[in-house]
């Protein structure tokens, strides 16, 4: 709100602890065992399982699209948390799965705001591969600190449908999206001043057939962008963390991170990811800054201490060390943040959130409160930011607690799933094919392969107009409704 000062004019009021207040996690009803695809594509035991990380799959039929997605996630996160979207300022979506070269998702999400009379919402679609989630992010951040904010949440909508052509790529596919809740006094604090950003160009991967759902994909650029992106990101970051931190004696390492989440494209390549930070350190002399016992662990490495950052992407030898030195460490600040992504596989834009939802739920509050959650986002072409986040002490209405209770359902959720069989899985796939694009079009999917609440596409019009309806809500979730209402 703003203040008058002694010479009449308005300064606004500076928001503190601006962050994260709610979340709400959509996934589909439907996914396939990655052990499964393994036999059914053809190749050798363990490659999906093992080699990536990955144990499930979620997928969307023909009848939902990035829409219903957004439009299901973004109803549950404020009918759970009993919010007015009278009370929404702004709303920005972070995508890049496009069914309109124009319209924006955020426009249909504007349906759900009819009722409440509010059109006086700022922000519209941002997109950069799986790095989209992330600008919308700190574009509310960034609105809620600035002179703009009128009180009112900002809301950040990540979705994405990740689907690929068959082949050796399809098994890293996924699908979901996640709504966060941002605004002042929040539980879960982004860090101002800390942020690293590393802005390149790369064709690793990308989508410049718009009559196709599936990517144009480099894997082995891909892998290099994504590593040398978290180079960049965690240098930028280590530095502006030793200016920012006055009360640091030593330099910024991975030591001070008491937790690491990664954007998870398959799981094995977040535990080399953790590996690749310890390596950077290495070569810093900074795991001396680690524990006695995590120091320990690379004292036998000295034959790597000339190593060259840009020339060890693939170096087998490398990777392998620093992966054996670094697990411990993996396991401690970065394994309880791959639930969804082990379960229901790459999401694009909600992914790096995902495994946030996922660390949040995996601790108790106890061992997160005061700790420090870096985060590492990736969007190729390439996009890619590193900041951290901590947990503070509750100092309104939106505590810790109630921001993780509104998650506690993320596991019945995943165990409640249709697991479909792998054939089953390949013909979803040849109808989203045939669909794609389609103008006067009925979705034919089964009616039964959907969550409660779930809004679904009902129908594409001749003028590719698209109508969405909603599944029943539980019992406890039409209560909920109706509580919100005031009836």
């Amino acid at each position: 709100m703003p203040i008058v000062t002694e010479n009449g004019l308005d300064r606004p009021k500076v928001q503190r602890n601006v962050g994260i207040l709610a979340m709400e996690v959509y996934f589909p009803f439907c996914c396939v065992d990655q052990e499964k695809l393994e036999e059914y594509d053809k190749i050798s035991k363990g490659k999906y399982t093992i080699g990536l990380g990955q144990t499930e799959m979620g997928f969307c039929d023909d009848n939902e699209d990035i829409n219903s997605l957004c439009l299901t996630v973004v109803a549950r996160l404020m009918e759970k948390h009993h919010i007015g979207y009278e009370n929404i300022g702004r709303l920005e979506v972070g995508t890049e799965t496009i069914i309109d070269k124009s319209k924006s998702v955020k426009s249909a999400l504007m349906q759900l705001f009819e009722e409440s009379g509010n059109f006086d919402v700022e922000g519209v679609d941002t997109t950069n591969a799986c790095y989209g989630g992330t600008s919308a992010l700190f574009n509310a951040i960034a609105w809620v600190e600035s002179s703009a904010f009128d009180g009112r949440f900002a809301l950040v909508v990540c979705g994405d449908i990740a689907v690929y052509a068959h082949g050796n790529a399809r098994c890293t596919g996924g699908a979901g999206a996640i709504a966060m809740l941002i605004g002042p006094s929040a539980p879960l604090v982004v860090e101002p001043g800390l942020r690293g950003t590393c802005m390149r160009h790369a064709y690793d991967f990308y989508k410049p057939d718009l009559t196709s759902e599936y990517p144009v994909v480099d894997g082995k650029l891909t892998v290099k962008s994504y590593l040398s992106a978290l180079d960049a990101c965690y240098q930028t970051y280590c530095k502006k963390a030793n200016k920012h931190l006055k009360s640091k004696a030593s330099p910024f390492c991975l030591n001070d991170m008491d937790f690491m989440v990664f954007h998870s494209p398959y799981c094995k390549l977040v535990q080399k990811s953790l590996a690749r930070l310890t390596l950077n350190d290495f070569l810093w002399n900074n795991t001396s800054l680690y524990s006695e016992e995590d120091c320990m662990a690379f004292e036998k490495l000295e034959e790597f201490e000339t190593t060259s950052l840009e020339n060890s992407f693939f170096d087998r030898n490398v990777e392998k060390a620093f992966m054996a030195a670094s697990q411990p460490l993996f396991q401690r600040k970065t394994l309880p943040s791959l639930l969804l992504a082990k379960r229901v596989g790459n999401m694009y834009s909600p992914s790096l959130y995902g495994c946030l939802a996922s660390l949040l739920i995996s601790k108790s509050a106890s061992e997160l409160l005061h700790k420090r959650i870096g985060l590492f986002s990736y969007g190729s072409g390439f996009a890619a930011s590193m900041f951290s986040m901590r947990v503070v002490e509750d100092t309104s209405q939106f505590t810790f607690h109630r921001l993780v209770s509104g998650l506690l359902d993320v596991q019945a959720r995943l165990d409640e799933r249709k697991c479909l069989d792998p054939a089953e899985f390949t013909d979803v796939l040849a109808r989203r094919e045939k669909a794609h694009a389609k103008a006067d079009y009925a979705p034919s999917a089964p009616s039964d392969r959907l969550f409660p609440g779930t809004f679904y596409l009902r129908r594409v019009d001749d003028k590719f107009r698209r109508t969405y309806e909603r599944t029943p809500l539980k019992t406890e979730d039409r209560n909920s409704k109706l509580l919100q209402n005031g009836f």
